[in-house]
């Protein structure tokens, strides 16, 4: 469906159901996330690969400008590039914004060179008795909280020892592709992690997986080249989007959303870790350089703790709203959402639509629900709660 043009009509019911049946497939898929770069780093709640490129598919043509106001890992915007379209992702977490731009950054050969070399010959040889004076600054006492108890503490010494060494890189692009593939094996040995990993598998898993992602970035930079595709990131309050560049004075409209945004109830850590059980830590921050925001509730519209979800509604309002204002009369929003309590939020977000100047498109005789994946350990502990699904949401804007 072609979405040329200042305004667009609604499309026609035939092409609607086509494009809903590929959708609804899409969505329920449960196959791993894998494939091109979707693996830097396993980002909580993310859809799959194959549901954002269904969306992009059905509703957009290359070359248009399309979005993800609440990108979280970046999964609709390396489909976007690779699909040849001009692509605008946006997220207010900066661990996101991080996370994004290095699957999709071309590295050059020097570069790639660089990073080999590192994972060859440096890797292996990071040492946990470095003198704690030597790797003192690259530890903050405040991010790298909880990773001094008895599972996280071997990991939180040499995870130092690495960062020290990525500085050593020629390239900002290079540091930072390091600092992800850290990132990545930190989460693996850390996150969730009943056992302890030892520092020697620690290492070789880092050696291996830079070089797994030096060849991941190596075909998205190829497809990408083959199909146009370009991108513009912003880590911005998704209600201040269209103050950026982009959209200034007559500038760019989108014609399609395809996006995850914070679910009502549910409170997804995006921007902790677990460690040693149940304990808290927002190491990701600390080995990707970013700033953190405010607590649990910065990400998520509002506190865990407030059971109504009112200021959750009041703030997806205002965002949504802004997301309008940076959209083409007639552009399609594909989203996939769940709810605490369906019975009550799905209205409630509806309305929330409506009023930011959207219509409902119905998706057929029934909504198109999905059980989530992949759930993490302690979201298994509790069950089948209502959270435990997703539904598919299709707007337009009137």
């Amino acid at each position: 469906m072609s979405s040329r043009g200042d305004s667009l009509t609604t499309p026609a019911l035939g092409d609607l159901a086509v494009a809903f049946d590929k959708i609804a497939e899409a969505a329920r898929d449960r196959l791993p996330v894998n494939g091109l770069t979707h693996n830097f780093y396993r980002y909580p709640a993310r859809f799959s690969p194959r549901f954002a490129a269904a969306a992009i598919e059905c509703f957009s043509v290359p070359g248009d400008v399309i979005a993800d106001p609440y990108m979280g890992g970046g999964t609709a915007i390396v489909e976007g590039v690779v699909a040849g379209r001009e692509v605008i992702g946006n997220d207010l977490n900066s661990l996101a914004a991080f996370i994004t731009k290095v699957k999709i950054t071309r590295i050059t050969a020097s570069d790639a060179d660089g990073l080999l070399r590192w994972a060859r010959e440096v890797v292996p040889c990071l040492n946990y008795r470095t003198p704690a004076e030597d790797v003192a600054d690259f530890i903050d006492p405040v991010k790298t909280k909880n990773l001094s108890l008895v599972r996280a503490r071997f990991i939180k010494k040499l995870v130092a020892v690495a960062i020290r060494s990525i500085e050593a890189l020629e390239s900002k692009r290079a540091r930072d592709f390091a600092r992800c593939a850290v990132l990545r094996v930190s989460q693996w040995a850390l996150d969730g992690r009943e056992r302890h990993t030892s520092l020697q598998h620690f290492r070789e898993k880092l050696a291996s997986t830079t070089e797994e992602m030096l060849v991941a970035i190596n075909q998205l930079s190829e497809r990408v080249r083959e199909s146009g595709g370009r991108a513009s990131l912003f880590n911005l309050d998704a209600a201040d989007l269209h103050t950026a560049k982009p959209f200034s004075g007559h500038g760019k409209r989108v014609s399609l959303v395809v996006t995850s945004p914070p679910y009502p109830g549910v409170h997804v850590l995006y921007h902790r870790w677990q460690v040693d059980g149940r304990r808290e830590t927002p190491a990701p921050y600390w080995i990707t350089g970013c700033n953190d925001g405010n607590g649990a509730s910065f990400y998520n519209f509002g506190d865990r703790r407030q059971a109504a979800a009112d200021n959750y509604f009041s703030n997806s309002l205002t965002t949504l709203r802004g997301i309008r204002r940076i959209m083409r009369d007639g552009g399609i929003v594909v989203q996939m959402v769940a709810f605490n309590s369906p019975e009550e939020q799905l209205q409630r977000y509806l309305e929330n639509m409506r009023l930011a100047g959207f219509d409902e498109l119905p998706v057929g005789i029934e909504r198109i629900w999905r059980e989530v994946p992949n759930r993490k350990w302690h979201a298994q502990l509790r069950g089948l709660t209502a959270s435990a699904n997703e539904v598919v949401l299709v707007h337009q804007a009137h």
